[in-house]
């Protein structure tokens, strides 16, 4: 059993994103904010969208998110059709859904939560025939994430632009 006695293990308040929002340079965009307790079971970001920015379609197959919309707006894409996104909306992205992400006129600052997700694992083709395409050369180099689309441009979890494939 592990015991740690370190800050990891203490509740607290870990930032004042208004803080860290406040403090930011105006081009920043992406992840801008962290959960990175050690030991932690959930993962969390606060990412910020440039007006008319976007995270494609993609579906996450493992995890539940909690999207928290901290301000700006925008617009959710999902099979069941769009939905607004104003400051203060609480989303459930249930995992397997599809779902898209795109920035409104000031652009879009949310705060997503899920499960902290294991290390990365091979899965089998797709079943079309053939195996999936590899696309390790397209990792965000913000979280370590491999895009789900070969055609992704922003990382479905942090929000940062993927290196071109």
């Amino acid at each position: 059993m592990h015991h740690d006695t370190g800050q990891d293990t203490v509740p607290g308040v870990l930032a004042r994103m208004t803080d860290v929002l406040r403090d930011l340079p105006e081009d920043r965009t992406g992840a801008v904010w962290r959960l990175d307790r050690q030991h932690r079971q959930l993962d969390a970001n606060l990412v910020r969208l440039p007006p008319g920015a976007g995270v494609g379609a993609s579906v996450e197959r493992d995890l539940d998110v909690l999207l928290y919309v901290a301000g700006g707006s925008g617009r959710l894409e999902t099979d069941g059709g769009p939905q607004q996104l104003l400051p203060g909306s609480v989303v459930w992205l249930p995992r397997g859904s599809r779902r898209a992400l795109s920035a409104g006129e000031e652009g879009l600052v949310y705060l997503t939560a899920h499960r902290r997700r294991p290390g990365l694992t091979i899965r089998s083709g797709s079943g079309e025939g053939g195996e999936a395409p590899c696309l390790l050369h397209r990792l965000c180099d913000a979280c370590g994430r491999v895009p789900t689309e070969s055609d992704a441009r922003f990382c479905t979890r942090c929000g940062e632009r993927l290196p071109e494939g």
